[in-house]
């Protein structure tokens, strides 16, 4: 637990995984085969976490692949808007294409179209992981999609193995997302694989129930994971708030109702806040707390990383909202 907090407190984080484009319509409310007009801004899970970390002030790089087009260089453009560095982003030519997501502000009947056919982010090579320096970051951080594909599964593991013999703790959002899978059966192999050498493990309960076998199993494969392998486990219930299961205890939080314009982008400003909690030093439930007030500002903007909050923003959300539900 000690080496896991002293490395996030270092402040500095190794990112691994996607960035993309997303195109989200124009106003609130409209669906995307109506709009006349979309936004654009940077999405992808790692992208985003990256970005909310910096807007804290963290220091992060970002370790991907994007396409050597117009596509590529918007969100390469992105990353150094929002200070990510983007030194260990390579570009790929040929027919592989950066992730765009299309999607809208609207909670009833929801639509997030992504395009992921030949997906640049897959293309991580285990060059491309031996090239970091990971004595120059505190900790590691990965979402589980990297895991969905070769060359970057191998390399993603390779990249663990690395950060181990440096001495960085790994940070997991599981993040399983089936539509990048060849099959529900390789994810759940791979991903269990992938929690196992983990320090910090997020995840919501449907997530953790995939990994177990069912839905039913989840919260049990939580406790496992924290009281084999893992540091701190954070099991998340949607409305019903968490579950944090670390040193044999288990900490319970609610969240901050807010009133939702759309459902994507929560889970990465919880990680970026979660971890600038713990970087700040908070205590756990605290920090906790802090990634689920992130979550909520997000679900009640448009975007994804352009909705990320920044302290001013966290602040002025904390001083007027009456607070978080009961645990």
């Amino acid at each position: 637990m000690s080496t896991l907090i002293s490395g996030i407190q270092d402040n500095s984080f190794v990112i691994f995984g996607r960035a993309g484009m997303d195109l989200f319509a124009d106003p609130i409310g409209v669906k995307s085969e109506h709009a006349e007009h979309f936004r654009s801004g940077l999405g992808g899970s790692s992208a985003n976490i990256a970005a909310g970390i910096s807007k804290f002030g963290g220091r992060t790089s970002l370790v991907t692949s994007v396409s050597d087009d117009a596509v590529g260089r918007f969100c390469l453009n992105e990353l150094h808007r929002y200070g990510v560095d983007t030194t260990y982003v390579r570009s790929v030519g040929g027919e592989y294409r950066t992730s765009l997501a299309v999607y809208e502000s609207r909670i009833e009947n929801f639509q997030n179209v992504i395009y992921r056919n030949g997906a640049a982010d897959f293309q991580v090579s285990v060059e491309d992981v031996e090239r970091v320096d990971y004595g120059n970051f505190g900790a590691l951080v990965t979402a589980g999609t990297v895991f969905a594909a070769e060359p970057s599964r191998t390399s993603t593991f390779r990249a663990f193995e690395l950060a181990k013999a440096a001495g960085l703790p790994i940070i997991f959002d599981i993040d399983y997302r089936p539509y990048s899978w060849p099959s529900a059966e390789v994810a759940a192999e791979v991903l269990s694989r992938a929690g196992a050498m983990c320090d910090l493990i997020v995840g919501n309960d449907e997530e953790f129930g995939f990994m177990a076998g069912g839905m039913d199993k989840g919260l049990a494969k939580a406790r496992e994971l924290a009281a084999t392998t893992a540091s701190v486990v954070i099991y998340k219930m949607g409305e019903q708030g968490a579950i944090t299961f670390a040193d044999g205890k288990e900490i319970k939080t609610g969240i901050y109702p807010v009133t939702a314009v759309k459902p994507n982008g929560a889970g990465d400003s919880f990680m970026a806040g979660l971890l600038s909690g713990i970087s700040a030093g908070m205590d756990l439930g605290d920090a906790v707390l802090r990634g689920s007030a992130c979550a909520a500002i997000v679900v009640a903007s448009p975007g994804c990383a352009p909705a990320m909050p920044d302290d001013d923003l966290l602040d002025a959300f904390l001083l007027d909202h009456p607070g978080p539900t009961a645990a």
